[in-house]
């Protein structure tokens, strides 16, 4: 199993950046998959997932309404869209293959700082 994550870096406050994650090793569009952050000094956090077939989403309360998670089975890449950005935004983001408590593969992950 193999998650890379890129597209983090810089943004300004209000900006927006995309997330991309290319996944292989394993049947893609066979796992639901996930997004996961960890700001500096503080434990992981979920913040999204989507279904196998991508029908199906969820945000934790922080971010619904600013980031959009999607995926391309042709592809075997999981984005992430990211909106109306804020400092508290800042941290490492990385994919995971499942949902929750089902996750069990995660990526080296990819940096996002938001500062003015």
């Amino acid at each position: 199993v193999l998650l890379v994550e890129s597209g983090g870096g810089m943004a300004q406050p209000g900006g927006s950046l995309t997330l991309s994650c290319v996944a292989s090793g394993f049947t893609f569009g066979s796992y639901d998959m996930s997004w996961v952050r960890q700001a500096a000094g503080k434990g992981p956090e979920w913040i999204s997932g989507i279904s196998r077939s991508g029908d199906r989403t969820q945000y934790v309360n922080s971010v619904k309404g600013r980031f959009t998670i999607s995926r391309d089975n042709a592809k075997n890449t999981l984005y992430l869209q990211m909106n109306s950005l804020k400092p508290e935004d800042t941290a490492l983001y990385s994919c995971a293959r499942g949902w929750g408590i089902g996750i069990n593969a995660k990526g080296q992950g990819t940096q996002v700082t938001v500062s003015s």
